[in-house]
């Protein structure tokens, strides 16, 4: 045997060995007690799961609401993004190219968009700040360009004051068709990832300049819905955060605080809310992103040494960002989600970090097969669904044994519990960011809750995994039936697929009905004995599933 055939042996050898290593110890099954404190509470929780988005400024004025598998019913914000404008089919004008008229104003469609998020039982929560071309008119001359990479004017406008107005009608409209008394209770925001050049910057592309040029920006659309709505209308920014930026959003935290209003010539602006983008590059891939706990953290500590206290913090768009595969066209994920039973563990482990980090919501994208969150759901849903019922509890201690084989595993618990409905809730997952993950988790859970009488109490267990998802089956039908991925338009990872090939599409829709039955979540229901305040409960979680139990009595 040559030393080139011997070598080659060897490293075959022992690459087969180490697979049938990491075959045994993938496989076995995590042990791992949680000890659960209920006379040590913390903050009241917020429903984080209360925001959607929606790309464009548009939304249905009758929208198609499923009454089965509705997520409106758990979300109390919708988002539109550049809703007042950036180019002509989104700006609110008679003739958006005409540059002579600058006040020949067409509110309907976004009258018509607020009329169909208030039929969810939703408030509307726009995204004001994009320009339109007809007030940046010098500067794209001057620039040479028109359109950024989102298909928006990044410019400012060349004079605040035609803006200001611009916005002001804007204001008057709205209060106008749904009265002062609604509008009050929306809230607005100044832009999307207002420090990312791809949506906002100075003509010149200078940071400092830009930074300076978002501030007025945000003073005067402030001040113009000050001035209609009142003192108390909520509104604030979203950056981009997750990756750097332009400039510092620092820059713009302290100015809010302490800078010199551009529009009013007093000290601050009027800011309620601060939120960030989130994105991980793609399953198994954490990329660049910063943990949202850093955010947070990173938010609170510069408002706060700004005398901005009492704000809320969230993510206005985010999860991950492209698939595995690749469409036709691309490798991102429309929903920002892949369908696959990763995703539950994934949204999982960002509720817990929200819970322990104080932030309030992760505004999400789509959460059903069809798009515009219609058809059947995705474990997305049934993960924000129950993590929405942790509002109004109050996060409980919890301490964490482990035992028996970890390997890198993320097997975690947040426990809650709500004193006005005497209920314990308690929410777990087994997460690993490598997708190709084995191993189940049995878990203990063993209770210690004062607020409990000794007796019975009522257990609802609902476990969220492949049995309850319908995309596996569908990965598995689609290769039978020859939907390659070239079908797709974007990556076929994604829930909500987007397809390339009209026939791929009529074929997906058959198979609802099929899927309607694989994608049912119901819950497995007990008593448990309660004795001094202690009990004990148990799961096994498979790879990357989600259990959560409600516990009353």
């Amino acid at each position: 045997m040559s030393l080139h055939r011997f070598f080659a042996a060897l490293l075959a050898f022992f690459t087969a060995f180490w697979g049938s290593i990491c075959a045994f110890f993938n496989n076995m099954v995590n042990d791992y007690t949680f000890r659960i404190d209920t006379a040590i509470l913390g903050e009241e929780l917020p429903n984080v799961k209360s925001n959607i988005n929606r790309f464009g400024g548009r939304f249905p004025e009758d929208p198609i609401i499923n009454d089965e598998y509705n997520p409106y019913e758990f979300v109390d914000y919708i988002q539109l993004m550049e809703c007042s404008g950036g180019n002509a089919g989104r700006d609110l004008f008679r003739e958006p190219d005409n540059f002579d008229v600058l006040d020949d104003y067409d509110f309907g469609p976004l009258l018509a968009s607020c009329r169909g998020i208030l039929k969810t039982g939703a408030k509307p929560l726009l995204k004001l700040g994009n320009v339109p071309a007809k007030f940046s008119r010098e500067s794209i001359a001057a620039a040479g360009a028109d359109l950024g990479a989102f298909d928006v004017n990044v410019f400012p406008p060349d004079d605040y004051n035609e803006y200001y107005t611009y916005i002001k009608a804007i204001a008057e409209a709205l209060v106008g068709e749904f009265g002062l008394d609604e509008v009050r209770s929306w809230r607005f925001g100044v832009m999307t990832e207002y420090e990312n050049a791809d949506w906002f910057r100075a003509v010149s592309g200078d940071p400092a300049e830009s930074a300076e040029e978002y501030c007025k920006l945000y003073d005067y659309t402030v001040q113009a819905l000050i001035d209609v709505i009142g003192e108390d209308v909520f509104v604030g920014a979203h950056s981009m955060t997750c990756s750097e930026g332009l400039w510092d959003e620092r820059e713009f935290i302290r100015h809010c605080g302490e800078g010199t209003n551009y529009a009013t010539g007093t000290k601050g602006t009027r800011i309620c809310y601060l939120a960030a983008s989130y994105y991980e590059t793609r399953p198994g891939e954490v990329g660049n992103a910063k943990p949202l706990p850093e955010i947070t953290e990173m938010f609170r500590s510069t408002a706060e040494s700004v005398g901005l206290t009492d704000l809320i913090y969230g993510v206005d768009e985010g999860r991950v960002l492209c698939g595995v595969s690749s469409g036709a066209n691309s490798d991102q994920l429309p929903s920002r989600t892949v369908g696959d039973t990763w995703q539950a563990a994934f949204d999982a482990r960002l509720i817990k970090q929200m819970f322990d980090s104080g932030m309030n919501y992760f505004s999400s994208w789509e959460y059903c097969s069809l798009g515009e969150n219609h058809g059947l759901p995705t474990v997305s849903y049934f993960v924000a669904k129950h993590a929405a019922e942790f509002e109004g509890a109050r996060l409980a201690a919890v301490n964490t044994a482990r035992k028996g084989a970890i390997f890198k595993a993320e097997v975690e618990t947040s426990a809650a519990f709500d004193e006005d409905a005497n209920t314990l809730r308690i929410m777990a997952y087994n997460y690993r960011n490598k997708v190709n993950y084995k191993a189940n988790a049995e878990l203990t859970f063993n209770v210690s809750a004062p607020q409990f009488a000794d007796g019975e109490a009522k257990v609802k267990m609902y476990m969220i995994n492949d049995d309850c998802n319908w995309f596996d089956e569908w990965r598995k039908d689609r290769v039978e039936l020859g939907i390659t991925d070239d079908k797709f338009s974007w990556s076929p990872d994604d829930g909500c697929p987007s397809f390339a090939d009209g026939e791929a599409r009529q074929t997906f829709l058959g198979l609802q009905e099929k899927y309607a039955g694989l994608c049912r979540l119901e819950p497995v229901e007990s008593a448990v004995q309660v004795k001094d305040g202690a009990f004990t409960l148990n799961a096994e979680l498979d790879p990357f599933a989600v259990v959560f139990f409600e516990v009353t009595q």
